[in-house]
């Protein structure tokens, strides 16, 4: 059984037992369970059910594993030639790491 899930403007394949990085959740502490409603579509073995916009009743279990997770970094530099013109700029994603305990549905 697997559902498709939207997670802060994001959409994830999320079966039990998974491990996912979704972007950073705020207030979100180690060990807190986190119930995400958007269901966008469910598999119950080769049941499917898709919702208009999303399924009644339908919703998966998280536990946060791991609060703040710092992505790679990501080096953004313009340049024009000829023009002494040059831009550094630069970011780090923010990540929570969470593992699906159950999709209900």
């Amino acid at each position: 059984m697997y559902a498709i899930v939207e997670i802060n403007g994001q959409q994830f394949k999320a079966e039990q037992g998974m491990k996912l990085f979704v972007h950073h959740i705020k207030d979100a502490e180690q060990g807190q369970t986190v119930e995400f409603e958007k269901v966008l579509l469910v598999d119950n073995d080769g049941a499917v059910t898709v919702g208009a916009p999303t399924v009644e009743g339908a919703k998966v279990v998280c536990e946060v594993l791991d609060p703040l997770v710092k992505g790679d970094k990501v080096i953004v530099f313009k340049m024009k030639r000829r023009k002494d013109s040059r831009k550094k700029n630069g970011h780090r994603a923010q990540y929570t790491r969470v593992e699906i305990k159950s999709v209900i549905g």
